[in-house]
């Protein structure tokens, strides 16, 4: 089984993107983060060009996947996950891991919502938690309510005892104690493969991290690579497993 976790930066690339989801379509499972879903306007404060159905159209290049949008802000931005139709999904959901009561309605300094789905590979019950992490406007380090988020990432995580997959753009560096949270007794592919960068030609600023995938000890790894297509600023994450 396979998964592509990427953010999709709501589809200021538009074309290669969703080129690339058709050369990627017999892909099992993709988690998208930053995505567009019948929004009437863009939340980002800079001048990129979105895609506002974006997943609708993500939809119709997959059709062999079901599809399940979490949004964040409103009811038009957030997460989603798509997973092959022969994989029955027993059970979709969200939790709250980042709270941000006075959000102006613009911008990315939104509340943030873990996406995750149960679901059977083989007669095994297994999960799939899709993340899109807090981002402050003031890099990637630990700050109180990383820190927080982490500890309910990590709480939730932890009360999943099947077979479980952690993935998306955590939006933290690799060297912060929110990242060691989270990986506490799961496999940070990031870290065991020595990768240098999750992003693209498309991000300019020294930042280098940000997308991640951690495994439980049930998920052997065929492969695991960050792929050079720049579809976003973000790098896609690419994961080959089997459930033991």
């Amino acid at each position: 089984m396979n998964l592509i976790t990427l953010n999709a930066w709501g589809g200021h690339i538009e074309e290669p993107l969703l080129k690339f989801v058709v050369a990627h379509a017999n892909v099992d499972i993709f988690c998208f983060q930053e995505l567009y879903h019948n929004a009437t306007n863009k939340i980002s404060t800079v001048g990129n060009q979105v895609n506002l159905k974006l997943f609708a159209k993500l939809q119709k290049l997959l059709p062999t996947h079901n599809a399940f949008f979490r949004p964040v802000v409103a009811d038009c931005f957030g997460v989603g996950i798509f997973i092959k139709n022969n994989f029955p999904v027993l059970l979709e959901g969200e939790i709250i891991i980042h709270h941000n009561e006075n959000y102006p309605g613009i911008g990315p300094t939104h509340s943030r919502n873990l996406q995750w789905i149960k679901f059977l590979y083989n007669e095994q019950v297994c999960h799939v938690l899709n993340v899109h992490g807090l981002w402050n406007g003031h890099g990637k380090t630990d700050t109180p309510e990383r820190i927080a988020q982490s500890h309910k990432i990590k709480e939730f995580a932890d009360s999943i005892k099947t077979p479980k997959i952690l993935c998306g753009d955590f939006n933290l560096r690799p060297d912060t104690k929110s990242i060691k949270i989270i990986a506490e007794g799961m496999s940070d592919l990031v870290q065991i493969y020595n990768i240098n960068s999750t992003r693209t030609c498309y991000y300019t600023k020294e930042e280098k991290f940000a997308d991640y995938i951690f495994t439980s000890n049930e998920i052997k790894i065929n492969s695991f690579s960050v792929l050079n297509d720049a579809v976003s600023d973000h790098a896609p994450l690419f994961l080959d497993f089997d459930v033991e």
